[in-house]
């Protein structure tokens, strides 16, 4: 089957830049999403840009609303926040076709369960991952600010997708470990919520070894508790799972002279976390820190790291301010 017309559900910063940088390459892309952003798009155009000077501006862009769409689409990207799976699985049931793809690309580990139990009697599923960050700067601009890619199963709808898109800030790599690489990539993604509760962008709050030691503790438990259930994450990125923490956690002269400057981060950059958290959201943090913390109970052990993370990003969610160095690696790390 041909990999035919694209619908990205859930079409917010991530999606608007996936589904521009597709639509850009050629292919038959449409969204569907809030509305604001729609009237945006509808009013300026979408652009999108990249770290690396990459610039993409349109106005012939379909933005709908209505999910009842979905019934067009012969692939449907998933890009709604995790805790909203089970209301986006109710709408591909009730309105898209049978066989269509449905391609998540959403953070966590649990909710790609969700679909399964919801939708895969009926639609060819695939797990899926971003391996960047994508910030809505204002209107409709979205700005890739991180260095990465795509990644999705090796599927052969996705090799003849994946082939379409071509090279690009939205290209489309296969794996056949892709369990290991969403792994890979949460262990990474524990930094998105010190990102939110540091207030600063990525670069400045990178640039601070007290958060770093923090995402450092983080992901040395999470790596622990993976080590007891035999999950092997992958290599995402330049450094390896085991290597991460020590590269996250290192002195600030080597942090910033060797590693920092090669992970191409630009100062727009931001996690989806921080976003959420500026625009009185609630955070994703159950599916990052929060997978952990239930990995644990299930084992009958603690993660007083990433639980303590969760405490104080709910607290942010509830208007606490933003912290400084200093103070966060204390209230977590004492």
């Amino acid at each position: 089957m041909a990999a035919g017309k694209v619908a990205v559900l859930g079409a917010g910063s991530t999606g608007c830049f996936i589904g521009g940088c597709w639509l850009a390459a050629g292919l038959p892309v449409f969204f569907i999403g809030r509305q604001q952003i729609g009237i945006d798009i509808n009013l300026f155009g979408l652009e999108l840009t990249d770290y690396s000077g990459f610039l993409e501006w349109t106005l012939d862009v379909d933005y709908r609303t209505d999910p009842a769409a979905l019934a067009e689409a012969d692939i449907i990207l998933l890009c709604v926040k995790s805790r909203s799976t089970a209301e986006a699985a109710r709408d591909i049931a009730v309105h898209a076709r049978d066989g269509a793809l449905v391609l998540s690309f959403q953070n966590g580990i649990r909710n790609f369960d969700v679909l399964e139990k919801a939708l895969g009697d009926r639609f060819e599923l695939a797990r899926g991952l971003i391996s960047y960050n994508v910030a809505h700067i204002d209107t409709a601009h979205f700005h890739k600010g991180v260095a990465g890619v795509l990644w999705a199963e090796d599927l052969p709808r996705l090799r003849e997708l994946s082939a379409k898109i071509g090279r690009g800030p939205a290209e489309l790599q296969l794996s056949d470990d892709i369990l290991g690489v969403a792994w890979g990539k949460l262990l990474i993604n524990l930094n998105n919520a010190v990102n939110a509760l540091s207030g600063r962008t990525l670069l400045e709050e990178l640039k601070q070894r007290d958060y770093r030691r923090v995402v450092a503790a983080s992901q040395r438990e999470a790596l622990a508790l993976l080590k007891a259930v035999d999950i092997v994450p992958a290599k995402v990125g330049a450094v390896g799972p085991n290597l991460l923490p020590r590269v996250i956690d290192s002195p600030n002269w080597l942090f910033r002279n060797i590693f920092l400057r090669k992970w191409k981060i630009d100062a727009k950059a931001r996690s989806s976390m921080a976003d959420d958290l500026a625009a009185g959201r609630k955070t994703e943090v159950d599916y990052l820190n929060g997978e952990l913390v239930a990995l644990a109970a299930r084992l009958g052990r603690d993660a007083p790291v990433n639980q303590r993370i969760v405490e104080l990003i709910r607290a942010a969610e509830a208007g606490a301010e933003p912290l400084a160095p200093a103070a966060l690696r204390r209230a977590i790390l004492g």
